[in-house]
């Protein structure tokens, strides 16, 4: 799938006169044309694939178009909706929304559309593999485990109880995120055990205890879990602002758990990608050598 649109977007200066649609290569039956390989070349850029090469650009306009083809004799719909989600989703990374990003994208000279179009061609492909090698993709227990041990990788994870407090800051009155940052802080220094600190923490001004949560340290990000890490049982995580005032945890109970952990979410997930890139790379093969691909313009 994309790779995250990361970094500063550097501004291209357009190219003058209006692009031009003559159509360079059919692949079954569906044009690509001079402009869209223009695009892709521009976007492939601005991605992350430095001097990208216009034959680059052909050939990944030619696996898209063998990808929707597909998905057609599948009966698969990737909708409108769907694309949106996915192009919302990567505007989100990079800090921004989606009508921010895509003025950033049209700034250096790429029409949103044209990542559109090739998020469309992702999605249906993701769906098709997964569905095709099913079985395949499985990645069993055992397969895990005999990785880790060959790679001696660490296989402990945690269970943390965790109780949220925020200190509310009324709408309208986000400049009181220091003083309540103060506030916290004063609850971090009196509080000593989810006992006796919870009910004190009810108790006070502005303050909502919310209910108690059960997390495996698998499903928390390494900046989350390094932030436990460093806080004693009975305590409570340094304050963070948040869109409803400040807020704080208190870590009422930590314990070893190898039911499932960082580092077998992580040897799972690169299995599965490397699987699934082994079978997507060959199926895409065999639909080109099966597909029509007519060449008008080089």
């Amino acid at each position: 799938m994309i790779g995250v649109i990361a970094g500063a977007l550097v501004a291209v200066l357009p190219s003058g006169s209006p692009a031009r649609a003559q159509v360079a290569i059919i692949v079954n039956g569906d044009p690509i044309t001079v402009y869209d390989i223009d695009q892709r070349t521009k976007l492939m850029n601005l991605s992350g694939q430095k001097n990208a090469t216009r034959q680059q650009a052909i050939e990944d306009l030619i696996g898209d178009k063998l990808k929707l083809s597909a998905a057609k004799g599948y009966k698969l719909e990737i909708t409108k909706s769907d694309v949106d989600n996915s192009f919302a989703n990567i505007a989100r990374n990079v800090r921004g929304t989606p009508e921010s990003f895509a003025k950033n994208l049209e700034s250096a000279g790429v029409n949103p559309e044209t990542l559109k179009a090739r998020l469309k061609a992702d999605l249906a492909w993701a769906q098709i593999v997964r569905g095709k090698f099913q079985s395949s993709l499985q990645i069993g227990e055992k397969e895990i485990l005999t990785t880790l041990e060959n790679r001696n990788s660490k296989d402990v994870g945690y269970e943390y109880i965790l109780t949220p407090i925020l200190f509310v800051i009324a709408r309208g009155a986000e400049g009181m995120a220091e003083s309540r940052k103060r506030d916290a802080d004063l609850l971090r220094v009196r509080f000593q055990d989810c006992k006796t600190g919870i009910p004190f923490a009810r108790a006070l001004r502005d303050v909502v205890v919310r209910d108690t949560i059960r997390r495996n340290s698998a499903d928390l990000s390494p900046q989350l879990r390094d932030v436990l890490d460093k806080v004693e049982v009975g305590r409570l995580t340094p304050p963070e602002v948040t869109s409803g005032g400040v807020e704080v945890f208190a870590l009422c109970e930590k314990k070893e758990t190898t039911a499932d952990t960082p580092a077998r979410r992580a040897l799972r997930e690169e299995i599965f990608s490397e699987k699934f890139k082994e079978h997507a790379n060959r199926y895409l093969k065999e639909l080109r050598k099966s597909a029509m691909i007519e060449y008008r313009q080089d």
